[in-house]
């Protein structure tokens, strides 16, 4: 970290024991994304007279380039496994690291990417009334299409023999269209 860790208690008992457990967990932030530029930590137990849920409010928040900053907050009240403040800390952090993990994936690109190819087909029958129809794709197949796969709306309206360009998945039934989009409608 770029910055040292930030830890602040009000209305909680500082111990060793808590504090080696926050910095524990921060350092772990650090193995998840090399580039963390600030982490804050705030415990505080705002009412003492609450009896349900865990008492304990924390909130962490993570600063990584560029200019991203996390925040995630577990407050008084809601339900918990742990009533304890070290159990808040460990929800709010394992919250963290699934948002960093998240966070570096986009940043280093590795988030999946759906490379199917789109093929062409012409419309083989349209039941309009009931919602869906098929397509006759290149090489003979019948492909299956709901009208929510068709896109800008232009469901209504589409004929047998209009070309269109869609994308193939495997359906329950067999071959689906997952997008249709209308390239050419046939004119009567």
């Amino acid at each position: 970290m770029e910055m040292p860790l930030e830890l602040c208690y009000r209305d909680v008992e500082k111990t060793e024991t808590l504090e080696s457990h926050v910095r524990e967990k921060a350092a772990k932030i650090e193995k998840l994304h090399g580039n963390v530029i600030s982490c804050q930590v705030a415990l505080e137990r705002p009412h003492r007279s609450r009896t349900v849920g865990n008492p304990y409010r924390v909130r962490v928040v993570v600063r990584v380039p560029p200019e991203q900053e996390i925040v995630i907050a577990r407050n008084p009240g809601e339900p918990a496994g742990d009533d304890t403040v070290t159990g808040a800390v460990n929800e709010v952090f394992e919250t963290v690291y699934r948002r960093l993990r998240k966070l570096g994936e986009i940043q280093r690109r590795e988030v999946k990417r759906h490379l199917q190819q789109e093929a062409n087909a012409v419309v083989a029958k349209v039941f309009e009334d009931r919602g869906y129809g098929f397509l006759e794709s290149v090489d003979g197949r019948e492909v299956y299409f709901h009208e929510n796969s068709v896109l800008e709306d232009k469901f209504k309206g589409l004929k047998q023999g209009d070309t269109v360009r869609y994308v193939e998945q495997e359906g329950e039934k067999g071959p689906q269209a997952s997008t249709v989009r209308v390239v050419n409608r046939r004119r009567l």
